[in-house]
């Protein structure tokens, strides 16, 4: 770290924090690897998805720890792009997939790297105007967080204010202490970035909640428990339990009742 980084921002918990959502996502990168993307030829591209994101958390972490905190606003950008881009995805191979359109080609040939995605605001349009997440996005977006958190990353992304230049320089001197009020909200954004994106992706696909379990009954050609199918990963309920419950209690029963699987 740059010495002019003092002991209360080394020790921010936003550290911890980017360590817990980046370990979820490689847990649950290797969680869905099986499963597959109905809609598009081969892959499942989730998976991808979810290592990118832990990729990026990663890269928040390492360039945080260097004071860089302007290039983190940056990056924070990209994770909150790369969760509209996994959930319009989703949703758009829910609402279109059938038997007779068993390929969706909008999703499969931006896979096969042969078509770009809309741009953000018609993906984001799109999945704000869902009726399958009415009632969840009635909840989340209440009042304009979500609104003014974009337009502070973007503010960050492209400089539209001189004070971030300042901050993405670790030596020089932070007379107010500003760069832990930077972290303050930037610890604040990457949580509701992460929690849109719990509550999204889960509502759309709550397989993936799925626990090991009941395949591996299957792998040792015993006869699955009942309904252990609706079994919960221990990382997903834990990180439930440690991030949305104590942050969104008023998403929690909402979220529980849309889904089949025993989330507690």
């Amino acid at each position: 770290m740059g010495k002019l980084i003092n002991k209360e921002y080394k020790s921010h918990e936003i550290f911890n924090e980017l360590d817990r959502y980046s370990e979820f996502y490689d847990s649950l990168g290797d969680s869905t690897f099986l499963w597959v993307s109905m809609g598009t030829q081969g892959l499942n591209f989730d998976t991808y998805i979810f290592s990118s994101m832990k990729g990026t958390l990663d890269s928040i972490n390492l360039i945080l720890k260097h004071g860089k905190i302007n290039d983190a606003f940056s990056l924070t950008r990209k994770y909150y792009d790369n969760v509209v881009i996994n959930t319009y995805a989703l949703l758009y191979l829910e609402d279109n997939h059938s038997l007779d359109n068993f390929i969706v080609e909008k999703i499969n040939d931006w896979v096969q790297n042969k078509e770009k995605l809309p741009e953000y605001k018609v993906m984001n349009n799109y999945i704000r105007n869902s009726n399958r997440l009415k009632s969840i996005n009635d909840l989340i977006f209440t009042g304009d967080y979500y609104q003014k958190m974009r337009q502070r990353l973007n503010d960050h992304t492209h400089y539209n204010y001189f004070k971030y230049m300042v901050y993405n320089d670790n030596q020089k001197v932070d007379v107010y202490n500003n760069r832990i009020k930077f972290l303050e909200q930037l610890n604040i954004d990457i949580k509701n970035i992460f929690i849109l994106h719990f509550i999204w992706l889960f509502s759309i696909k709550d397989n993936y909640m799925m626990s090991s379990d009941y395949i591996d009954y299957l792998d040792f050609g015993e006869t699955p428990p009942e309904n252990s199918q609706y079994w919960v990963a221990p990382f997903v309920q834990k990180i439930f339990d440690d991030v949305i419950k104590k942050n969104r209690p008023d998403l929690v029963e909402e979220f529980k009742n849309s889904t089949r699987m025993e989330l507690i």
